[in-house]
């Protein structure tokens, strides 16, 4: 590109939302080599560093929205440059001057709805917890050993509902006390704060931190490794911590116990997919294949790109919001080297990587092909 002199003030700005880290990229282009968009487009990172330092990043482009803070250059750059704060701190410009576009129509209404309902699916707060009903889920107490949160998307998603009820029937099986805080409970505040509305996203955290406080919370459940993420990461920037667990190691840990039995066969040829916020930013790599290679019958395969290397499903960074073309789609490409390993069953742990495994597997006409499962479907199904 062009050389340009730099634009102090846009790159006070830069610094000013966490992206100072800029100044030390010398363009190598490592971070370019392993970005998953990649795969399916002619995309660089190092591109929009490299504007962001000289202060010129084009910030009403689609090129700035495209990151799905999947955290796989950061792995593997020498200066520490801390891409996804750079390019949430651009966001964050972006949010502050009200930058307007087709493209980001769709988060503008899930801040809205995040701000009224404390979903981003302009729903009733009433109907957070409809899932729970005939399932035996209590309203959560301090005498009660776990707080589940299931998240926005596992609350009201048809599809994606069958997690929190597995999750809620496997609790029951293994005499868990547990209960929810439903209406009670905002979105965990992480897709809004990749997307660079930190007011919204602040907003949100303080409401949940002072409702677990006030009921006593300590241990807290989750089915998204984004909740995960946010509630042990980001929620102690305010002073509070919590002891957060993803249902993985838990069941990990229920199984261990001896408090659930596996009871059944899983005659299944079963590929494990790691969610990026699961993996790669929180470090839990083998309680989900602890579990799934203790079922009997279960073949495991093990993917190509996968644990510290998996591919990106495209949802994180607030993209789970903005339409993105079928043809480029990393899922699309999950699911066909699941397929050309054999697998029958593509199994994960991340309500987001689910959504976009069925889309594609809606629109590639893969329905007959292979099978999307969360863990706790699959350990429900056998319990």
């Amino acid at each position: 590109m062009d050389t340009e002199s730099p634009i102090k003030e846009v790159i006070e700005e830069i610094k000013e939302f966490g992206g100072a880290a800029v100044q030390y990229c010398y363009q190598c282009g490592k971070c370019d080599t392993v970005c998953p968009w990649n795969k399916v487009i002619n995309f660089s990172i190092r591109r929009l560093i490299r504007e962001a330092a000289f202060g010129i990043p084009e910030i009403e482009l689609e090129e700035v929205w495209r990151c799905t803070t999947c955290g796989k250059c950061p792995r593997e750059c020498p200066r520490d440059v801390k891409q996804i704060d750079d390019v949430v701190a651009m966001r964050r410009i972006a949010a502050e001057y009200g930058v307007s576009s087709t493209l980001l129509k769709p988060v503008r209404s899930a801040s809205a709805s995040l701000n009224a309902e404390g979903n981003p699916f302009v729903q009733d707060r009433s109907k957070r917890a409809d899932w729970a009903e005939g399932y035996n889920v209590k309203g959560f107490d301090e005498e009660m050993e776990i707080l589940y949160f299931p998240c926005c998307y596992v609350s009201y998603d048809q599809r994606l509902m069958a997690i929190a009820r597995s999750t809620a029937e496997i609790m029951n099986k293994a005499g868990v006390e547990f209960g929810i805080l439903g209406t009670k409970e905002n979105c965990c505040g992480e897709s809004i704060r990749k997307t660079g509305n930190e007011d919204v996203f602040k907003t949100l955290a303080r409401e949940n931190i002072k409702t677990f406080i006030d009921h006593g919370v300590k241990r807290i459940l989750v089915s998204s490794p984004h909740c995960l993420h946010t509630f042990k990461n980001e929620y102690p920037e305010f002073k509070a911590n919590f002891e957060v667990i993803h249902i993985s190691e838990y069941l990990n840990e229920l199984i261990g116990e001896g408090r659930l039995e596996i009871k059944g066969e899983y005659s299944k040829k079963v590929a494990y997919h790691d969610p990026c916020y699961l993996g790669r930013h929180n470090g839990i790599y083998d309680p989900p294949r602890e579990i799934l290679k203790a079922i009997p019958g279960l073949e495991f395969i093990e993917l190509y790109e996968s644990r510290e290397d998996s591919l990106c499903c495209g949802m994180g960074g607030g993209r789970i919001w903005i339409d993105t073309k079928m043809s480029e789609r990393f899922s699309n490409l999950r699911l066909e080297q699941a397929i050309e390993l054999g697998a029958e069953v593509l199994a994960t742990a991340c309500p987001y990587c689910i959504d976009a495994f069925e889309e594609s597997r809606s629109g590639l006409n893969y329905e007959e092909s292979i099978v999307v499962k969360d863990i706790t479907e699959i350990i429900n199904e056998l319990t």
